[in-house]
């Protein structure tokens, strides 16, 4: 097999000096540089990117531990760090965690074996203080306020544009208001700003009789609105655009009448079917936690969420 000695031997000249002329990181002369060429050429060798980038010390890949993308919030944080992470000619490796300790634990070990230069974990079950611990071993950046924790974040800013949203239904004489989540109170960050946002105006938690959770997408919507439909809100303030679409049509399908409804996230759907959402403007977070795994500054950037109304 061709490699960096093989190429030393054959043009006379030392191992060292066909080295800085393969990653040109030093003085070769110009009558070297055109031997040694002249040998690369005739063997038709070409460097191993991924030995060439581990003796610079870096793998120029970004591990981003995602729980899932069954739901947008996972799917456009990670376009967004896609976006920047192919910019600047960094490679992404998704690492699902299904929010699994054990598992978010091993991605840590491998930033600590080098296997990535950073991690950035969209969501996650371990705390805080033990992504804290891996620091030293490369940058690592949470998706979430860290609140006083010395550790990179990009996050949105969402409780006041949430309030927003309630007083805006609340204005609307709506009493009877479902809330659909992912994960319930007691697993979620959200789902817990949700209901705090919702006591906040309408001075009580949400009725739990009218909580639903497990869904991530339309066919999740569609087919839990038949219990929402039982129930039957007056309004009915969904966790994306998509699963209230789903809602949305069950509710056409069988002849029911709509109730008022609200989306997040700003997907296509919301804007077809006219509806009130929250856009989390989740690229533009992804793009930012790209920025500070690249970069490795231990600083937060935070966005503020938008409430549209259609």
């Amino acid at each position: 097999m061709t490699n960096i000695r093989t190429i030393a031997k054959k043009s006379g000249y030392s191992a060292s000096t066909v080295s800085r002329f393969i990653n040109q990181s030093g003085y070769v002369s110009d009558k070297a540089s055109k031997e040694i060429k002249r040998i690369i050429d005739e063997m038709d060798y070409v460097p191993n990117a991924i030995a060439r980038d581990l003796s610079k010390g870096q793998t120029f890949t970004i591990g981003v531990v995602v729980p899932h993308m069954r739901h947008p919030f996972f799917s456009e944080l990670t376009h967004g760090i896609m976006d920047l992470a192919f910019a600047a000619e960094y490679n992404v490796l998704f690492l699902e965690s299904q929010y699994d300790e054990k598992l978010e634990q091993k991605y840590l070990e491998k930033l600590h074996r080098k296997a990535f230069d950073a991690l950035i974990f969209i969501s996650r079950k371990l705390p805080l203080t033990e992504l804290i611990k891996y620091q030293k071993y490369g940058p690592v950046v949470c998706c979430e306020n860290p609140q006083d924790n010395p550790i990179a974040a990009a996050y949105m800013l969402r409780e006041s544009t949430y309030q927003q949203a309630f007083e805006w239904v609340k204005q609307g004489g709506y009493s009877k208001i479902a809330i659909i989540l992912s994960r319930p109170y007691g697993n979620s960050a959200t789902s817990k700003i949700i209901f705090h946002s919702y006591k906040k105006v309408f001075g009580t938690f949400p009725d739990s009789n009218l909580v639903y959770t497990d869904c991530y997408n339309y066919n999740d919507g569609y087919q839990s609105a038949h219990l929402i439909a039982r129930d039957t809100p007056d309004f009915i303030f969904g966790n994306s655009d998509d699963i209230i679409a789903g809602i949305y049509q069950y509710y056409l399908d069988n002849n029911l009448e709509l109730p008022a409804l609200m989306g997040q996230e700003n997907q296509i759907s919301g804007s077809l079917l006219k509806i009130p959402t929250i856009d989390h403007h989740l690229k533009m977070i992804g793009q930012a936690a790209c920025e500070l795994a690249i970069t490795g500054a231990i600083k937060s950037v935070s966005i503020e969420s938008e409430f549209i109304i259609r």
